[in-house]
């Protein structure tokens, strides 16, 4: 089993596909799967079942993934902390979600970089599940998400909370700003997101709780939840945020509901038990003093 082997089957594995780990790794295709064909082989197992360009893990593949995870991220610990120690660390890797670009963590970023201008941020954008899995694997020093995550080898940290308000197409039957309640929207379809598995709560879960029952089109992509609501097709709950543009062109409208207490909960993530350099803690420091709620 060699590292390459590991970090070949981990994206895999992450990703759901060998086109999608290729792209990632900057390798061939061919040259992802000889990997996991060579991994599989010294295992003396199948690790993947194959469905056309798409996989999942089998059993021996699940019990493999956490130890490939550990593994992966112990070496760029590693890395991470002989650079450090050699006075060569230049660089921050932090995975956000898309989003929360366009909240006050920009200007802690701003702030970040006027303190630090020798250091360069490698910024990757993902999912709230992606997130956590770049972070757990080492890929990423802090992750910035939505809700906590529940698995244990990740520390979740508080930053604040973004408030939900409906979101409507323009031409929606509703023309009020403001609602005394959700009881003039029944009926109305909504989209969200799927809940995310293996989690007690996520923004999938939330919907569910505040909409009780209402037909729900789940859609895991944020531009196309966007795109289904200015068509028409269903109305949605989202943080200001992600729908600024929107709003100010006039393609969506904000509608303030009473009595709905909607809030996506922010966090950054760390892998408990990693390297916590300088840099991971300064942006840290810094994020905490920018993001005091996350006011809207």
């Amino acid at each position: 089993m060699t590292l390459d082997e590991v970090e070949a089957f981990v994206h895999v594995a992450e990703l759901g596909g060998f086109t999608e780990a290729s792209r990632r790794l900057g390798r061939s295709q061919p040259a992802i799967s000889r990997r996991i064909r060579e991994l599989e082989r010294s295992l003396g197992t199948t690790l993947f079942e194959r469905a056309g360009r798409r996989v999942t893990l089998t059993e021996a593949g699940r019990a493999l993934l956490p130890y490939a995870e550990t593994v992966l991220a112990a070496v760029r610990d590693g890395e991470r902390a002989v650079r450090e120690r050699a006075g060569g660390a230049t660089a921050l890797g932090l995975a956000i979600v898309g989003t929360l670009a366009d909240s006050h963590i920009v200007d802690a970023l701003r702030a970040f970089e006027s303190r630090f201008p020798e250091v360069s941020v490698e910024l990757r954008t993902a999912t709230s599940r992606e997130v956590s899995a770049l972070v757990r694997g080492g890929e990423a020093s802090l992750g910035l998400r939505y809700f906590p995550d529940a698995d244990p080898k990740l520390e979740s940290i508080p930053l604040g909370a973004e408030r939900l308000l409906v979101i409507v197409p323009a031409a929606h039957r509703v023309t009020a700003r403001r609602l005394p309640g959700l009881r003039a929207l029944a009926g109305e379809r909504w989209i969200g997101f799927p809940p995310e598995r293996g989690q007690p709560d996520s923004f999938g879960h939330l919907l569910e709780r505040e909409t009780a029952g209402a037909s729900i089109i789940r859609v895991d992509s944020l531009t196309a939840q966007k795109r289904l609501v200015q068509a028409g097709l269903g109305i949605a709950l989202m943080p200001p945020s992600s729908v600024r543009e929107e709003l100010r062109i006039g393609s969506l409208r904000a509608i303030e509901v009473d009595g709905l207490d909607a809030h996506l909960p922010v966090v950054a993530v760390r892998r408990k038990g990693g390297h916590q350099g300088r840099l991971t803690a300064a942006f840290l420091e810094v994020l905490r003093h920018h993001t005091p709620g996350l006011r809207d």
